[in-house]
């Protein structure tokens, strides 16, 4: 099955956004200083702890472990819950590859409600920023 390329179009803005926009650190997230970065906006939820964007902004600066790789996955994932609670979706998958000792790849592929499968790859995110 194939996603209609409106829906595509759509799901792939609402995951970069969710991937890339920096959501607030949590009180317990390690952080190089006191700044704990999020929008504004969060502070203010029309639903309780409501939040926009991932917290994978927090791994800029760390080394590339299985420990690293795993929060990576899980920060994705929380940034994409969103897409699951309000059922434009029925299943979120987050998948990570190490590149190399510097580098992780994540893909992300989402099964909409026709039962298609819509697979996003990071390197294909950058182009999308600059496409659409």
């Amino acid at each position: 099955m194939i996603v209609e390329p409106s829906l595509e179009a759509s799901l792939i803005r609402a995951v970069v956004i969710s991937l890339f926009t920096w959501r607030r650190a949590a009180t317990d997230d390690p952080v190089d200083d006191d700044e704990r970065f999020g929008w504004w906006g969060d502070s203010y939820p029309t639903i309780a702890d409501d939040r926009i964007g991932s917290r994978l902004w927090l791994l800029r600066r760390v080394k590339l472990t299985a420990e690293t790789q795993r929060d990576a996955e899980f920060y994705a994932r929380e940034a994409l819950q969103w897409l699951l609670d309000d059922q434009q979706v029925l299943e979120v998958e987050v998948l990570t590859e190490r590149a190399d000792s510097h580098r992780l790849n994540l893909r992300v592929i989402l099964t909409v409600p026709s039962g298609a499968r819509l697979q996003i790859n990071s390197s294909q995110l950058w182009q999308v920023i600059y496409a659409v």
